[in-house]
């Protein structure tokens, strides 16, 4: 059973698509998929065997229908089934396509030609089993607010390093790099996310040291850096990202910058909060359908 998955099968109305893929990034699945089919939203979602058991599922199902009763929608319809390895691998993969992000960025699937014409910055991008295929609003907000950071500081290019924390597929440490930082040291808690951010930086011939991939969390970070980091990017969860901030802080200094997502917009003013009693100012918020952004900078 160690090498199967679950394959979940959601069928919604379009309006859930980021309520389910909050709950589905919440229940830990590795790799999705999404298309609208006649009218309906269709996600197909990943999930490691041993990770769940039937009433794991049956509790998912339960907690997608009331979120779609809550706010007026009919529950989604909910299957699933057993695959094997080497087929969820490549099932999820056939729908997703090259994506623009921002004004700069062009995420392709590594396993797909490059454009032939384009002045975009391209990240190719082979998830694996991590989060982070640029698909996702928190994902395309981190991104386009480091495009944003790095074009008012363009004039002096000042060195960056940076931590990435909750580094997922590596992402947000590669498109830091090509938009100038010098140093990422990007940590996750998934060993497979790690591997992920190796194999991308590979892919986007990222020099090794350069970007640092890491298992762990803030915590690595300290151990490793001689010096504070100058900016952190922090995809992962509201409440996650609450508890990190003491010691996020810590590995500051008075100049560093921050990015911080996966926060539904109601939660924002929890985390706004926090940031505040922990020494930050929060600049600017940018939302994307449920979803926002916290940019701020160290008070």
């Amino acid at each position: 059973m160690a090498n199967t998955w679950w394959e979940i099968n959601i069928i919604s109305n379009p309006d859930l698509e980021d309520t389910i893929y909050w709950r589905l990034e919440k229940f830990g699945t590795r790799g999705t998929a999404v298309e609208i089919k006649d009218h309906n939203l269709l996600v197909k979602a990943y999930l490691p065997s041993f990770q769940a058991e039937l009433p794991d599922l049956q509790e998912l199902s339960s907690s997608l229908g009331e979120d779609a009763i809550s706010v007026g929608f009919p529950p989604p319809v909910l299957n699933w089934h057993l695959i094997d390895e080497e087929d969820w691998s490549s099932s999820w993969k056939q729908h997703w396509q090259p994506e623009e992000i921002g004004d700069r960025f062009l995420i392709n699937p590594a396993w797909l030609p490059l454009p032939t014409t384009t002045d975009r910055l391209i990240i190719l991008l082979d998830p694996g089993v991590a989060f982070g295929t640029g698909n996702h609003a928190t994902t395309q907000l981190c991104l386009e607010s480091l495009e944003m950071h790095f074009s008012d500081i363009a004039e002096n290019q000042k060195p960056s390093t940076i931590a990435d924390i909750g580094c997922g597929s590596g992402i947000l440490g590669v498109g830091a790099i090509l938009l100038g930082a010098t140093k990422v040291y990007a940590v996750d808690n998934d060993p497979l996310a790690v591997k992920s951010t190796f194999s991308n930086c590979t892919l986007n011939h990222i020099p090794p040291d350069c970007l640092i991939p890491l298992e762990g969390s803030v915590d690595t970070v300290r151990k490793t850096i001689d010096q504070p980091v100058d900016g952190i990017v922090c995809n992962i969860l509201a409440d996650v990202i609450i508890q990190l901030l003491p010691e996020m802080t810590a590995i500051t200094k008075s100049s560093t910058w921050g990015i911080f997502s996966g926060i539904l917009i109601g939660q924002s003013k929890a985390v706004a909060n926090a940031l505040e009693q922990n020494g930050w100012i929060v600049t600017t918020i940018r939302e994307k359908k449920e979803w926002c952004c916290l940019n701020a900078r160290r008070s």
